[in-house]
């Protein structure tokens, strides 16, 4: 419990203007590479149905000419932003106050900022590159390595994540979570488990490091193709000294599927016991209307800050974090 009278922030004054200079680097960034910065909503009519995240309920007086009496509170500014590039944005970025329900930590805060951006005609690998040289010509680290998903658990949890049958799956999971505890998490569930315990600790010990190609089931809002034999999703992330700074898709533009996805989140959550959440419909109209071929990845400012700093908590790079805000 925090003390009553608490005021102070807990990041240091350095900190701050170490913030500060990041943002001022973002920016300068991206106007080089003639991306615009956006602004979009932080309070939205739709939450998200992804089963991993939760979104904070927004509460307000009816407006006139709306009905509407909540919202809320945006994971990310993602399904806005594709709007944007629907209506033909071109290149865009945004600096983001993103929110997460139950989620702090180390690493995690209810309230953290998000660096979003889109470029339309790029594919995954062609982001990976620009994502490469943002966070490299910040943190001055040498230039990631790439290790797809699979080659990433066979070498570091000594298991093939798509040949290991569910049994021999939940039963490593025991390991970490206790006898009895690994039970109900399902297939996608206990391999986060081993990213987490095994594969992220493993990748402390490594340069900085794309993951690539997950299983289709964990695409998302991402294209899914065939690789050796098996669906994978366009999707990347970037861990340095273990972790995890992004999250990027080759987008996927097809309305109808990405309808389907909405709904397979919404039957997962059930089983989870979660709500469910309205579809957005406004984001499907603006699939339909023509998404043009792109690829977005989402970074953690926060904790890139953290690695520029050799910060381990986030709290030293947040000024007020939620205990005290």
């Amino acid at each position: 419990m925090t003390p009553t009278g608490c005021w102070e922030p807990t990041a240091s004054i350095e900190a701050l203007q170490a913030r500060a200079l990041q943002l001022k680097y973002l920016r300068s960034f991206f106007d080089r590479r003639g991306v615009l910065e956006t602004e979009t909503p932080v309070l939205g009519r739709h939450g998200v149905t992804d089963l991993n995240l939760d979104s904070v309920e927004a509460n307000f007086a009816p407006i006139i000419g709306c009905p509407a009496r909540s919202g809320w509170l945006q994971t990310s500014p993602e399904y806005h932003m594709k709007r944007l590039l629907a209506a033909g944005s071109g290149p865009i970025y945004q600096v983001f106050r993103a929110f997460r329900s139950g989620e702090r930590g180390t690493r995690h805060n209810p309230e953290f900022s998000l660096l979003e951006w889109y470029r339309p005609g790029f594919t995954d690998r062609e982001l990976m590159a620009e994502v490469a040289d943002l966070v490299c010509g910040w943190l001055e680290c040498p230039a990631p390595h790439t290790l797809s998903y699979r080659d990433a658990l066979v070498r570091f949890a000594g298991l093939d994540p798509f040949e290991v049958s569910d049994e021999e799956l939940e039963n490593r999971c025991e390991r970490w979570l206790g006898e009895g505890n690994a039970s109900g998490l399902g297939r996608d569930g206990w391999l986060d488990v081993l990213m987490s315990h095994e594969v992220e600790v493993a990748l402390r010990e490594q340069p900085p490091t794309f993951v690539t190609a997950y299983p289709a089931s964990q695409a998302a809002l991402a294209r899914v193709s065939v690789e050796g034999g098996v669906p994978v999703a366009h999707r990347f992330e970037l861990y340095v000294n273990g972790i995890e700074l992004c999250n990027g898709y080759w987008e996927l533009t097809d309305a109808e599927e990405q309808r389907q996805r909405f709904l397979a989140d919404n039957e997962a959550r059930k089983g989870a016991g979660k709500p469910e959440m309205p579809v957005d419909e406004a984001l499907l109209f603006a699939l339909e209307a023509g998404l043009p071929d792109c690829a977005g990845v989402a970074l953690g400012l926060d904790r890139l800050l953290m690695l520029k700093m050799g910060k381990t908590s986030i709290a030293e790079v947040v000024a007020f974090p939620f205990e005290i805000a």
